[in-house]
């Protein structure tokens, strides 16, 4: 039936009543706890800050209830926010490993660019290799000639993690061999660095930080191109003598696929709120952390420069999990 006039009125009617609605849900926003589902074991970097957010966004009037799910490389916590309600109250404390999987593993239920809803990117990272103390080994060029001569085993927050992938890219570039042990999250992986029985443990500089400083355990290398300034005693992967080497971690936060842009845009704004406090940027800094934050097509873009990238990376490390 085509419309009359009367109907096209009454339809523009209803879309401008409609309009404020939204915005005001948006703004009412949250309206009961903010679920945020975090894919690593308590301990790690992410969990960490995904704590210390939900500290501040909590102030917003409901609290932030952080579910760790460090199984499955972090597969079925992706898998949960994809399937959740995109009303804001079920978000992803994401990482790499969002976009890595679909690559390492034969199957995913999910796909990252069509299941999700960037909000917004909070930190990026270097990755850090880490010894204990007692190892033979003060430099990078020491720990690979150590592992030409013996078997050495180097932890990982899991397999996939951009730890595990960052250590297979640095073996595959110098022909070392070691023993990858992969963990459910960084602290698992580091508690058992600190007693003793791993030899390495490749994972995001913040979550090691302190206990480098500490001489609790030992830095060897970062993988940015730079020294990062929370220790700028370490130095790079490329100053070590492997050029052209450079991985990169990041933090963000996402929903399920289909949430309302102007809801996506009030939570942008929280956290990129939330970043700009000055005793929030510090504790970053100081962690090992950069602070990134901006709109949410800033997360979408990273997402999709991560999808096409990984592969050839996974491939080339031979790090694919059946």
């Amino acid at each position: 039936m085509r419309p009359t006039r009367r109907h096209v009125i009454l339809a523009a009617a209803i879309a401008t009543a409609a309009s404020p609605g939204r915005a005001s849900a948006a703004e009412d926003w949250p309206q009961r706890p903010v679920r945020v589902v975090v894919p690593v074991a308590p301990g790690g970097s992410l969990d960490a800050l995904s704590r210390l957010f939900g500290r501040h966004l909590g102030e917003l009037g409901q609290p932030w209830l952080v579910e760790n799910q460090g199984a499955g490389g972090g597969n079925p916590a992706f898998e949960a926010v994809a399937r959740a309600r995109p009303d804001g109250h079920t978000l992803l404390w994401g990482w790499d490993s969002l976009a890595i999987n679909p690559a390492l593993y034969a199957r995913v239920g999910y796909d990252p660019l069509r299941d999700f809803t960037p909000v917004a990117q909070v930190v990026r990272a270097a990755q850090l290799l880490v010894v204990r103390p007692d190892l033979p080994a003060r430099t990078l060029a020491e720990f690979l000639d150590l592992a030409r001569r013996r078997t050495l085993s180097v932890a990982s927050p899991g397999n996939g993690s951009i730890g595990h992938l960052a250590a297979e890219l640095l073996r595959a570039r110098t022909g070392s061999s070691w023993t990858h042990v992969p963990y459910r999250g960084g602290g698992p992986a580091m508690t058992d660095l600190l007693a003793g029985n791993l030899d390495a443990v490749s994972l995001t500089l913040g979550a090691a930080v302190e206990h480098v400083r500490a001489g609790r355990m030992r830095g060897l290398a970062v993988t940015t191109a730079a020294r990062a300034p929370a220790l700028p005693e370490v130095p790079t992967v490329a100053e070590a003598g492997i050029p052209d080497y450079e991985v990169v971690s990041w933090q963000g936060v996402l929903g399920p696929a289909g949430m309302e842009p102007v809801l996506v845009a009030r939570m942008n704004r929280e956290i990129n709120r939330v970043l700009s406090l000055p005793e929030v940027a510090a504790r970053l800094v100081s962690q090992g952390f950069e602070p990134a934050g901006g709109p949410p097509e800033a997360l979408a873009a990273l997402l999709r420069a991560d999808v096409a990238r990984w592969p050839e990376v996974v491939r080339a490390a031979g790090a694919r999990v059946d």
